[in-house]
């Protein structure tokens, strides 16, 4: 399990998927019916990106997101 701390580190992983999955963010993009700018921002780190695309686009890639409460046993 990866845990991700930051919107950095969640695009870090997001196109490190889309390139292994070999997807430009063009594709992506029509697969996940976000907007390629939105791809940019999301992996670029932009805070201000809307949860529900990114979570879309985490699905189109065949990842999935867990919440853990700090502290708690995994």
């Amino acid at each position: 399990m990866l845990t991700i701390s930051d919107s950095l580190a969640l695009g870090q992983l997001i196109r490190s998927e889309r390139k292994r999955q070999q997807l430009t963010q063009e594709q992506l993009a029509a697969v996940a019916g976000v907007g390629v700018r939105f791809v940019r921002e999301l992996e670029s780190g932009k805070e201000s990106c809307r949860l529900g695309l990114a979570l879309a686009v985490l699905q189109t890639l065949g990842l999935t997101v867990s919440v853990a409460a700090r502290g708690a046993n995994s």
